[in-house]
Order: C-alpha cells, then sequence, then structure tokens
C-alpha cells in the first residue's frame, strides 16, 4: 500500500490532540461518574474483587492477587495507582463508609504509608457487597469491552446508595478539579426519601435531613450559614476546626493540659506531624511560652494530642491561638464536579439526588423486567408440569414408546405420534391432542423419576400460586411509578437500618478565634552566620563580652533590630528573605540553624554572595558584578517584596553574580575588577548606571577569550587604600585608575 500524507493545519493537530487526551483524563480516570460515585480504577478493583470471590464471609486474599487482575484484566495502567485505590477505600479515617476490609498494615491517620502490597490482604465489606455489587447478575446495568477486549467490564456498578456523596471525591483532571465532601449516610438517605416525596423540594427542606459534610475523623464545621449556598451552586469553602477539650488539673499542683481529640480532615496524612511541628515552632518561636510539653498519645482508640500547660496559664488563649497560627482551623474547598450523562458537570445537592433517583429507576426498571422475564418462563414450566399431571401415564406410554428423544419432543409440543408404538388407538388419539410449549416438554423430559410420586402437584400448585403472585408484583412495579418509588423507598429503608452511624462531625456557626499578639518590644540584635550557613541571634551584650570569639567564628556579623528583614543574595541572582524574629536566638556558643530551614535558599543548588539586614540598607544602592564583566547599581527598594524569594537580577546564560555590595552615598567609590587571566581595571563606581533588576547592566570590564571576572572589589576612595586579593593585601595605589569598559592591565602579585 503506498504512503499517503495528509497536509493539516499544526494548530488543528494539537487542539484535536488535546481536547482528545483532556476527556480522556476527565471522563475515564480523573472524575468519579455521578450514578456510583466511583472513579474507573475503583469500579474496576471492586469488580475485580467481586470476580475473585473475595466477599465478606470469605477468607481475605493478597492486595497484589487483587491488583494483578485489576491491571491484566481491567486497568492497563500501572500497579501503584491501583494499589493506591485499593488502600483509600479501605481507609476508614478518609472515606464515610469503607469499601475494603484489609487486613495487615494500610497505612494511619498519621500518613504513615501502606505496606507493599505482597504484605497485605483484602476483601470486600458486607456494605460493599450488599449496597455496591448486588443484583449484578440480573441484567441491570450494561458491560462494555475491556482495552483488548477480551473481557467485558461493567460501564458502572448498580449502587443503591448515592456514594458521590456518603465518601465524597476527590480528583485532578485538565483544566478542572473535584472535591466533594464525605456525609453521613443515614442523612443523605433521608434526603433521598424526601426527594421521591417530593420532587419540588427546597435546599433548605432538603437540609433538615442532610445538615453538612460529615468527615470520619470527626471536627467541627464552623460556617453552617455558609452551606446553603455551598450546597446549591456545588462549590464554596467549609472552615474546618479540630476539636479541642481542656482538661483541668485534679490537684492544685497538676498541670492544665489541652486535649486535641479530633483532628479537620484535611489534615490527615502528613499534615498531621506538621501540625505537631507548628505547634512546637510557636513555643519555640515565642508566640507562646505556657505550653511546657508536646505528646501525641493516640492509639486504635482514637486521636489524643496532649498539650501540657503551664500553672494559671490562660487555656481559651492558647486554643485561640492554635487556630489561628495552625491547620487545627482549616478550610475544605468544595467543588462538587462529577461526569453526569457523560460530560463533566457542577452539581448541587438536589442535582446530586436527582441523578441518583433518575438511575435507581433505572436500575430497578431493569431489574423488574428480569425478574418477571424469568417468572413468567417458571410459569410456563409449572403449568406445564401440572398439566402433565393429568395425562401422567400416556407420557410414559409415549416415551417408553419412542425411539428417541426428538420423537417425544414432537409428540408432546405437536402431537405428532408418527414412529411412537402405543398400547391403545385410544392412546395415539389422545397423544395427537398434545400441545405443550417447547419449554414444558423439557421440563417434563428433564423430571427425576422420583419427581412422578404423585409429581408432588400440591407443592407445584403452591409454587404456581407464588409465581402468579410475584407476576403481578412485577408488573404493578413496572407499569406504576409510584410502586416503583415504594419499592425503591422500600431498599432505601433495609440499607439505612443496617448499615447507618451516628453523626461524627459537629454543624455550627462558630465564633470567630480571636487572638492578640502581645506588642513587639524593638530592640538590637547581633546576627551571626558562620562558614557552613548556621545562623542564630545574640544579645548586644553578650556579643560585646565575647567580641574576637564571635568575630572568628563566623563569616557574617552584624547588628540589626529583632523586627528587621536578612535579605540573602546568591550567585544565581535571587534574593531569599528570611525574618529576624524567625532566627533562634542563642549564646554565643550555640550552633544555630541551618539558614536553608529558615528560607529558600538551597547550598546544594546556589552559592551564598552577600547578606544584609534590611534596616541597615535602606535607602541605599545596590552594585552588581557577574562574572561575564557586567555591573549595575539597583536601588534598594526594588528588593522590598512580600516574597521569601525574588528575582534579584537578570543574567546572560552561563553567568553567575560575583558581588553583590551597597554604595555608600557620603563617600565616592571605586572599583577595583580583576579577571582570571590577572587583568585589573580601577574606575569609579559612579560610572556605573543605575538600572532596574530586571536589566542585566553595562559592561565594566573588557574580556577576551574565555577570560572571566574572577573578583570584584566596590572601595571607599581615600588614602592608601588596600584590599585582599587571593590571602595578599594589594594597595589601590598600585592600580592606574582609567574608565569604565577597559581591559585594564596585568599586576604583578
Amino acid at each position: 500500500m503506498g504512503e499517503q500524507i495528509i497536509t493539516t493545519e499544526y494548530a488543528e493537530v494539537m487542539q484535536t490532540s488535546f481536547v482528545n487526551y483532556a476527556m480522556s483524563v476527565i471522563t475515564a480516570r480523573a472524575l468519579p461518574d455521578i450514578r456510583d460515585g466511583l472513579k474507573p480504577v475503583q469500579r474496576r478493583v471492586l469488580y475485580a474483587m467481586h470476580e475473585l470471590g473475595l466477599n465478606h464471609d470469605k477468607p481475605h486474599r493478597k492486595s497484589a492477587r487483587i491488583v494483578g487482575d485489576t491491571m491484566g484484566k481491567y486497568h492497563p495502567h500501572g500497579d501503584s495507582s491501583i494499589y493506591e485505590a485499593l488502600v483509600v477505600m479501605e481507609q476508614d479515617f478518609k472515606k464515610g463508609m469503607a469499601l475494603v476490609d484489609g487486613h495487615g498494615n494500610f497505612g494511619s491517620i498519621e500518613g504513615d504509608g501502606a505496606a507493599a502490597m505482597r504484605y497485605t490482604e483484602a476483601r470486600l465489606k458486607k456494605f460493599t457487597q450488599d449496597v455496591y455489587l448486588k443484583d449484578l447478575d440480573k441484567n441491570v446495568i450494561n458491560y462494555v469491552p475491556n482495552f483488548d477486549e477480551t473481557e467485558k467490564e461493567p460501564e458502572v456498578l448498580p449502587v443503591r446508595v448515592p456514594n458521590i456523596l456518603i465518601n465524597g471525591a476527590d480528583g485532578i483532571a485538565v483544566g478542572m478539579v473535584t472535591s466533594i465532601p464525605p456525609h453521613n449516610l443515614s442523612e443523605v438517605l433521608d434526603a433521598v426519601c424526601a426527594y421521591i416525596d417530593d420532587n419540588d423540594i427546597t435546599t433548605d427542606e432538603l437540609m433538615k435531613y442532610v445538615q453538612g459534610p460529615d468527615f470520619p475523623t470527626g471536627g467541627i464545621v464552623i460556617n453552617k450559614s455558609d452551606l446553603k449556598e455551598i450546597y446549591e451552586t456545588g462549590s464554596g469553602k467549609i472552615k474546618l476546626r479540630g476539636k479541642v477539650e481542656v482538661e483541668r488539673g485534679k490537684r492544685k499542683t497538676d498541670k492544665d493540659k489541652i486535649i486535641i481529640s479530633e483532628i479537620p480532615y484535611t489534615i490527615i496524612g502528613n499534615n498531621l506531624p506538621k501540625l505537631l511541628s507548628d505547634i512546637a515552632a510557636l513555643v519555640e518561636s515565642k508566640k507562646t511560652t505556657d505550653i511546657v510539653d508536646i505528646s501525641n498519645e493516640s492509639s486504635k482508640d482514637g486521636m489524643r494530642i496532649v498539650l501540657e500547660l503551664k500553672k494559671n496559664a490562660d487555656a481559651d488563649k492558647i486554643i485561640n491561638l492554635l487556630y489561628k497560627k495552625t491547620k487545627l482551623e482549616d478550610t475544605f474547598g468544595v467543588n462538587m464536579i462529577a461526569i453526569a450523562d457523560g460530560k463533566p458537570e457542577r452539581l448541587s445537592l438536589k442535582d446530586i439526588i436527582s441523578y441518583h433517583l433518575d438511575f435507581q429507576i433505572e436500575l430497578a426498571s431493569r431489574k423488574y423486567s428480569y425478574l418477571l422475564e424469568k417468572e413468567l418462563e417458571k410459569k410456563e414450566v409449572r403449568e406445564g408440569l401440572i398439566k402433565a399431571y393429568d395425562v401422567l401415564d400416556l407420557i410414559i406410554e409415549i416415551i417408553r414408546g419412542s425411539r428417541s428423544v426428538k420423537e417425544v419432543k414432537a409428540c408432546l409440543t405437536t402431537g405428532n405420534t408418527e414412529g411412537i408404538k402405543f398400547k391403545s388407538k385410544a392412546s395415539q388419539s389422545e397423544a395427537k391432542k398434545l400441545m405443550f410449549t417447547e419449554r414444558q416438554a423439557t421440563a417434563i423430559l428433564e423430571l427425576r423419576l422420583q419427581k412422578l410420586v404423585g409429581l408432588e402437584i400440591e407443592a407445584l400448585e403452591k409454587e404456581y400460586a407464588e409465581i402468579i403472585k410475584n407476576i403481578a408484583e412485577y408488573s404493578d412495579i413496572l407499569d406504576n411509578h409510584s410502586s416503583m418509588l415504594r419499592v425503591i423507598k422500600k431498599d432505601i429503608r433495609n440499607i439505612q437500618k443496617e448499615f447507618s452511624l451516628p453523626r461524627r462531625t459537629v454543624i455550627e456557626d462558630g465564633v470567630e478565634a480571636v487572638y492578640e499578639e502581645a506588642p513587639i518590644v524593638e530592640q538590637e540584635v547581633v546576627f551571626a552566620m558562620d562558614r557552613f550557613g548556621y545562623s542564630k541571634t545574640l544579645d548586644v551584650a553578650a556579643y560585646e563580652r565575647n567580641k574576637d570569639a564571635v568575630d572568628a567564628e563566623n563569616k557574617f556579623v552584624f547588628k540589626c533590630m529583632n523586627t528587621d528583614k536578612i535579605w540573602i543574595f546568591t550567585d544565581i541572582g535571587n534574593m531569599h528573605q528570611v525574618k529576624v524574629m524567625d532566627i533562634p536566638a542563642g549564646k554565643p556558643k550555640d550552633k544555630g540553624q541551618p539558614i536553608d530551614n529558615l528560607c529558600n535558599y538551597s547550598s546544594k543548588e546556589e552559592s551564598l554572595i552577600s547578606l544584609f539586614a534590611f534596616g541597615n540598607i535602606k535607602g541605599k544602592k545596590f552594585m552588581f558584578a557577574s562574572d561575564d564583566g557586567m555591573m549595575k547599581q539597583v536601588d534598594a527598594v526594588e528588593f522590598e517584596a512580600n516574597r521569601k524569594t525574588i528575582a534579584a537580577t537578570k543574567l546572560n546564560d552561563g553567568a553567575k553574580v560575583i558581588m553583590v555590595e551597597p554604595v555608600s552615598e557620603e563617600r565616592e567609590s571605586e572599583i577595583v575588577a580583576i579577571s582570571k587571566e590577572g587583568f585589573f581595571l580601577r574606575f569609579a563606581a559612579e560610572e556605573v548606571p543605575e538600572k532596574k533588576k530586571t536589566a542585566i547592566g553595562v559592561r565594566g570590564i573588557k574580556l577576551e577569550g574565555k577570560d572571566i571576572l574572577d573578583a570584584c572589589y566596590l572601595i571607599e576612595k581615600r588614602n592608601n587604600s588596600v584590599f585582599t586579593y587571593k590571602n595578599k593585601e594589594i594597595a589601590v595605589a598600585r592600580i592606574k585608575i582609567t574608565k569604565r569598559d577597559g581591559k585594564g592591565s596585568k599586576l604583578r602579585i
């Protein structure tokens, strides 16, 4: 076949490809289906477990087997994502109703990861079996080919509750994100029943049943008044607090304790250790001095974080501090997006319940259509067996006189007696009148001899009556909408009765936490940082007593105010800033804390060039020089920012900053530039123009070939000025003063 080249617009191809990719991620990976509230990977894991027969009353099976079956048959992606989905469905601190019964280490609320899938075991919960996977054998859902068309998988699971509300959902797609909080099973089912009774029910009326989210970690929702808008629009913010109690000392000598027994849902996992470190940071930074000990006494019985207080400490004030300064009060962003009718849609509470009811009606219609069909088949068979009782002797005579099953069936269904030997003409005449159906004839021939004892006619007639009753019931359900809704409602009440759990999260309009920080007493301190980056602040008096030792042991030492900021300039052109208040206070012999831990500076990626206190250089200009010979002056106001890190200068490709120095306005200054190959250039600092921080600057020295600027000095213009280069003191007067942008001259040192 010849090669065919199709000419098309590149932009069109990119647009079409990206839209196809985006829709694939949205509908087939990241967002849940409104009908069963599951993402494809979750649905496939549960179905694979169902196919493996991992029922709640059967032994657990290795998670690796479940993951292997899911990946090999239905989900052709990495095993880690499949196992992660399995783990999350087991974690009862993440799901309103856990769907998987795990055996082994499936992680913890504190962020500990699950053991490898070869160690853990799992099976389905009874809730999952009865509510998510029941009736799969009754043709209630469609099956679609799997990825290689060798298996069939369910398009959606026949979930009988609004799972998207009960277990919530989260997922990041292309250009959209879903975040739905979990709710209480009983409350949601009450709301569904209320909607069945009145399709015109309002959000206000639904919220009489659904009070608000019900997080598995408990906690307190403190913006109850905002919930109506969230449930009407499908988006908003829920404010969450942990549950805190004060445990008073039993004796006068005992200290009071603050007990955190429930945490906000948003900080489960790795954020819980961060909460503890944030509380410790409040003590270290002296935001509070009333907490003397922090201990995590949590166990399998529940959460218990204990903060021991000083005697006579104001516990309410400390609680407000915790709410204001830590994640003990946090925000849960709600964005109720799901796949509805094949496309993503933001849904209100009423929308979700409406879609759920439509799905339940579809499931019930298919289920009872299937059951009705089966009952009609059974009715046909039972009618045939009852009719056969009256001509039992004739049927036996037909069987004995026939040479094949085919002849018997032909006689029973059409009255064809050809080839059959009868005892009498009368028998043959009666046989010609037989008109059983094909199904009835098969049932008659499959009867065991023991059933011929009276044919158990009474049992047959009783069973037949039951079948007639079922047919009438199923027909009524299918023909009458009210009967259909009654059956759905009854099913809901049965689920509610068996699986409901009490509400865990308190819903209220909480009082805003008020905490007034004590005013900071402004005072002068000494900042010190050694050559390894360990920094601390010292009391001025302590520094003066140990001045020689401190200066000798540290690379940077200067006085500043405790309300100041430290600016750190690096060779790749960044400026990092850290508050002096965040730097630990210490004694002259204390090691201090690495500067890397206090700001975004990374000693592995960038080298520190200069370090200043903002108060010391406020209103001044900085002189910048890079190793490609470029220089400029920048006003210090350019670096005032709230961000911890900003780009301090623009650099040519491959260039590095080698000098950042404040320019003295009181005295004239000169620049001495020294190249790698030994060229010295001296000129007045005022020849370097002032530029914006986003500019590269002007050329300060001409460099030839692969030569680079090795060192640059900003020196006050005075008699007998000297500078140190390569551990040697050099008098400035030895270098001839010229103009900027010269090559310079060699100097023997």
